[in-house]
C-alpha cells in the first residue's frame, strides 16, 4: 500500500478544520470551559499554519518561534481563564458564560 505525500494543502485542510471546530463550540456552547477549548483550537489551527508555511514555504518564515510563543500565550491564557471561571463557580455556582454578568454586583 502506497500513501500520496503529505504536502501544504493537507496541513491547511487540517488547519481550516480545527478553525471551524473552534468557532462553532466556541459559538454555541454556554460553559465557559467549552468556550476556552474553543480558543485552544484555533490557537492550535493556527500554530498548524505557522508552521506549515515555515516547512513548505520559500521564505524563512520563523514559524517554529511563532508557534512556540502561541503555546506560551494560550498556557498564559488557560491560566487566567480557570482562574476567572473557578471564581464564576464560586460566586454563582455555575460556569454558564450567561450569568457571568452577575459578577459586576
Amino acid at each position: 500500500m502506497t500513501f500520496a505525500p503529505v504536502g501544504l494543502t493537507h496541513f491547511l485542510v487540517l488547519a481550516a478544520v480545527l478553525l471551524v471546530l473552534g468557532l462553532l463550540t466556541m459559538l454555541t456552547r454556554r460553559n465557559a470551559i467549552a468556550v476556552l477549548m474553543g480558543i485552544e483550537l484555533i490557537l492550535n489551527a493556527a500554530n498548524i499554519n505557522f508552521v506549515a508555511f515555515t516547512r513548505y514555504g520559500a521564505i524563512n518564515l520563523g514559524g517554529q518561534v511563532v508557534a512556540i510563543f502561541v503555546i506560551v500565550l494560550a498556557a498564559c491564557e488557560a491560566a487566567v481563564a480557570l482562574a476567572i471561571v473557578l471564581n464564576l463557580y464560586k460566586r454563582l455556582g455555575s460556569v454558564s458564560v450567561r450569568e457571568a454578568n452577575k459578577l459586576r454586583d
